[in-house]
């Protein structure tokens, strides 16, 4: 829309993509500062944006997910869903509505539609599918506000799941994801469209408006709907007769779509119900947290020093750090605009850099008492030095002075208690030892004779602020495990959703995440199109391309949107992932990532964030009065290309935002605590990228680039941190402490560039080893004879699994025709 792209650089603002480079700063100017504050908010400066007011969940307003489902091109559907209803309808239940049913009527007519679904004829069938599609959507045509379609939406999706429509509508989808027909026809098309997607379409709808409007919980829901969401979310998780969980077969269809049999599947919307059912299945952040206290205390770890998810929701947002390059520009067209007065004659010096600090450091003005206002934008250390131009007009303009607001009191000092790792312990220890005995003793932390004074205080802070994650435990448990498989016997392993989730997509799941990364990559911004990337844009082309200017824009309104809202299912699914394996076992969480930073995401993800990404949280491709329900329920204005340029009025775009946290989020996961892929981070020349990323101000989004910056800080050389010192400030106010952590300057013992081959291996090996000791049955094996005789092996009786006739096809589907027999193997015998 109006945002400014790479061309278009905002007034003021210099070349978009800077090069990182040694910053001259202006010196500083105490004289004025007050002014420049009150006259800072009013002037947004070159490179300030607005704090935003952004409130970051598991998913936006229940209104707003029902709306991403459906394209703008898939608008004149809901009318004919409509009609399909009421044709029906009026032959069963004459001169009534819907709504004036009681409840055993509406339940009898569901009952009617839904033997409709067993006919054999395919239109018959898609008919039904769209009344019952339109019941989802809330019997439109009876309601008068967007809030009556919502209520009648929930309702109807509660009494379609009770009567069994769920079951129903997986079966018909298995049957459509089988039919060859329908992809042997796409495959042969030149141009793919939504025709060719329609059954799935209204399949894929239905299924995602139950999931979605069961699983969002109300304060007014009936307890009935409260038993039913639970025994919806264990129908989900835990299958009774196909050995897998829904999850899965929407992780093949995604795999399926890739491998590029199946073009015409709708990928948007099998990813929006892919997230929704590992949301409603596996739990959201809130629910994650929750287990992670309630696992703690099963293993005897002390409780978490603070619950993250409120300490970000209390951060604040910094101000961006300028830009050399802009300052120089300024000041040039500065020196061009205005008479040589006292101030023109200072040129653009070098500073010390630690000069900024001593005036104003956040932690100096605690006993003073400054007042928050006025403190306003010294919070965050890391606000640019007084722009260039500004100064000139603080001496022209006295600015108002504004009334005071209600001000918050903010906790003072750093945000997050220190966490120390055993490993800190010993590595202190080691190098104490080292330098006042001269020999060390291993992974001892207890004995400290010959050590002085000094150092015992030392190791009593550290011990203090220890930290043991139930990841640490995970893995020396494997670790023993390992050592005495026959003494420790088999390991308990709870059957939760996540660990029923991990068996299943275990022998695939490099597939999985590749397939997931190439959509995302075909959706981001910075893509190029390119003959060889996937065309995921087959469920939101109309069958006649258009021929106006309004619907050329429209369209490319739609194609945006519709690429937004892949990124934001595709980033919340893998954040999900990561973050409930690593609860469930760390070598499940590190086999995910593993395969993802096999599949190139780290590069991916900065390539993402390599755009200007205020414009990307910005962008309004979005047409508010199309959106469900509003297109449903008021008459549509006329359309025209103004509207269409202004877009609404929102200070940011929601789900744009989300992604881009959502992102960074699952680059910190890869790249936490690993020197190989911190490495990669340096050599794909992340920093200047990563700082760019901090002009968006959003106290969440900064931490997680400022977390990504600290990681790879001691790498980047002296001359890096010297020019920047006001986002080196940031890092330490924001970021979380590690007590002998090194970060900013690079002493560090573990950073011997040879070992990071030796990391990545040595971590799959365990991973390996995990997964067949855990998954690989029987545990017998290796101690069985074997029996080589073939008539004896074919002979033998096999007992198969009481639901095994369920899943035959399935499996020899699987098993047996995809897998490729290589025959000529038999020759090389070993």
């Amino acid at each position: 829309g109006g945002a400014p792209g790479p061309g278009r650089a905002r007034p003021g603002q210099g070349q978009q993509q800077p090069q990182p480079q040694p910053q001259p700063q202006p010196q500083a100017q105490p004289k004025g500062r007050e002014l420049f504050r009150s006259q800072r908010k009013e002037s947004e400066g070159s490179v300030d944006c607005p704090n935003l007011e952004f409130e970051y969940g598991d998913a936006d307003g229940h209104g707003a997910e029902l709306a991403e489902l459906y394209s703008y091109t898939e608008e004149p559907e809901l009318s004919h869903n409509r009609r399909c209803f009421q044709e029906d309808f009026h032959t069963q239940v004459p001169d009534r509505r819907w709504l004036e049913l009681d409840r055993a009527q509406q339940k009898a007519y569901v009952m009617h539609l839904l033997d409709g679904l067993e006919v054999v004829n395919r239109d018959k069938r898609l008919r039904v599918a769209r009344a019952i599609l339109y019941l989802a959507q809330g019997v439109f045509g009876d309601c008068d506000n967007e809030g009556d379609v919502l209520h009648w939406s929930r309702h109807n999706c509660f009494l379609l799941y009770q009567l069994g429509t769920f079951s129903a509508f997986l079966e018909l989808l298995n049957m459509e994801m089988e039919n060859s027909q329908a992809c042997s026809s796409a495959l042969r098309k030149p141009a793919i469209s939504l025709a060719d997607s329609t059954e799935l379409r209204v399949l894929l709808s239905v299924m995602y408006l139950m999931v979605e409007n069961i699983r969002v919980e109300q304060e007014m829901d009936p307890p009935e709907w409260k038993t039913c969401r639970e025994t919806f979310r264990m129908e989900l998780s835990f299958p009774v007769h196909t050995e897998e969980p829904f999850a899965l077969l929407l992780f093949t269809m995604v795999t399926k779509f890739c491998s590029g049999h199946a073009p015409h599947f709708p990928m948007k919307k099998v990813l929006l119900l892919l997230w929704k059912v590992l949301l409603f299945t596996l739990g959201g952040f809130e629910a994650l947290q929750a287990m992670k206290v309630r696992r703690r205390e099963e293993l005897g770890l002390p409780p978490l020093p603070e619950d993250s998810i409120q300490v970000v929701r209390g951060m604040r947002a910094a101000s961006p750090p300028t830009y050399a390059i802009e300052l120089v520009e300024q000041q040039q067209q500065q020196q061009q605009q205005k008479p040589r007065g006292h101030r023109s004659r200072r040129p653009l010096m070098k500073q010390d850099s630690l000069d900024i600090y001593n005036e104003r450091d956040p932690f100096k003005n605690d006993e003073g008492g400054v007042d928050e206002e006025e403190n306003d934008d010294v919070d965050s250390g890391m606000e640019g030095e007084l722009d260039l131009m500004e100064r000139d007009t603080i001496i022209a303009a006295m600015p108002a002075q504004r009334p005071p607001i209600d001000r918050v009191s903010f906790p003072k000092g750093l945000p997050w208690a220190p966490k120390v790792r055993q490993k800190d312990i010993e590595h202190f220890l080691e190098a104490s030892r080292n330098k006042f005995i001269g020999f060390t003793l291993g992974q001892d932390t207890e004995t400290l004779i010959g050590l002085p004074r000094p150092i015992h205080e030392s190791v009593r802070t550290l011990k203090q602020h220890k930290y043991v994650s139930i990841s640490d435990v995970q893995i020396k448990n494997e670790e023993e495990l390992e050592k005495c498989p026959m003494s420790l016997g088999e390991e308990e392993v709870q059957e939760t959703p996540c660990e029923v989730l991990y068996r299943a997509m275990l022998y695939n799941l490099p597939q999985y995440m590749i397939a997931l990364l190439k959509i995302l990559l075909a959706a981001a911004p910075t893509s190029k199109a390119k003959t060889d990337s996937i065309n995921i844009l087959a469920d939101v082309l109309p069958e006649e391309m258009p021929i106006t200017v309004l619907q050329s824009m429209k369209l490319g309104i739609d194609v945006n949107r519709h690429k937004e809202i892949i990124v934001k299912s595709i980033s919340a699914l893998l954040l999900l992932l990561l973050k409930h394996f690593k609860l469930n076992h760390i070598y499940q969480f590190e086999y995910v990532s593993q395969h993802l930073v096999f599949a190139n995401c780290i590069p991916l993800i900065l390539k993402f964030f390599n755009q200007n990404i205020m414009s990307y949280i910005t962008a309004k491709n979005s047409i508010s009065v199309l959106d469900y329900p509003h297109c449903t329920v008021c008459d549509l204005p006329e359309l025209t290309a103004e509207s269409l340029e202004a877009g609404d009025n929102n200070q940011f775009c929601w789900r744009n935002l989300f992604s881009c946290i959502n992102l960074l989020r699952i680059l910190n996961k890869l790249t936490k605590w690993k020197h190989s892929r911190t490495m990669m981070l340096v050599v794909f020349k992340s920093a200047p990228i990563l700082k760019r990323a901090l002009k968006v101000k959003q106290a969440m989004m900064q931490l997680y680039v400022l977390k990504l910056l600290k990681i790879q800080t001691k790498y980047l050389g002296r001359q890096w941190r010297k020019s920047n010192m006001k986002t080196m400030s940031a890092i330490y106010q924001k970021v979380r402490h590690r007590m002998n952590d090194d970060w900013a300057y690079g002493n560090d013992i573990d950073a011997r560039p040879w070992d990071f081959q030796a990391e990545e291996c040595t971590l799959r090996a365990n991973i390996e080893a995990f997964n067949s000791r855990r998954y690989d049955k029987p545990q017998d094996s290796e101690f069985a004879p074997v029996d080589n005789c073939l008539q004896s092996v074919l002979g033998q009786r096999l007992e198969l699994p009481h639901d095994f006739h369920y899943s035959y096809e399935l499996w020899l589907e699987r098993e047996v025709f995809a897998q490729p027999i290589r025959w000529e193997e038999l020759l090389h015998c070993q």
